[in-house]
């Protein structure tokens, strides 16, 4: 399933999941793999795995046509300072980082549609970055050990 290399204080993990929601118990296990080797409690390895579905499941519904095949790549990367994700795919170039900050404080039929999404990986994530290479969406979500 995953891939591990551990060079010069860094630990590397992937996992490719097709664009198909049905298989995110294999993410959640990926991420659970992940977080398990940085040694976070319980607490902390729930809010990450919340983010990356969150981030994975949107490039899994939006990023490629209705009907169309496609895979979502997900890394992992330590060092001692940042656990990072990469999330890829080939699918339509998307930026979900310029998406407007959402009102959480306005009622919920006030809000418009969509974003409470990336609100929840940017609350969870200590950093976040997004570029289209060759391509390909990359996603960047990092967390400060």
């Amino acid at each position: 399933m995953a891939i591990t290399t551990i060079t010069e204080q860094k630990t590397w993990r992937s996992i490719t999941l097709p664009n198909d929601v049905q298989v995110v118990p294999r993410l959640t296990d990926y991420v659970d793999e992940v977080c398990e080797s940085m040694n976070f409690d319980m607490n902390t390895t729930m809010k990450m795995n919340l983010a990356i579905e969150e981030a994975v499941v949107n490039v899994m519904n939006y990023a490629y046509p209705k009907g169309t095949f496609g895979n979502v790549n997900i890394e992992a990367e330590a060092n001692q300072e940042w656990l990072t994700f990469i999330i890829s795919d080939k699918g339509i170039p998307f930026d979900p980082t310029i998406k407007k900050e959402v009102d959480i404080t306005l009622p919920a039929e006030e809000r418009s549609i969509g974003g409470l999404g990336i609100h929840l990986v940017r609350q969870i994530m200590d950093s976040i970055s997004y570029e289209r290479r060759d391509g390909t969406n990359m996603l960047t979500l990092k967390k400060k050990l």
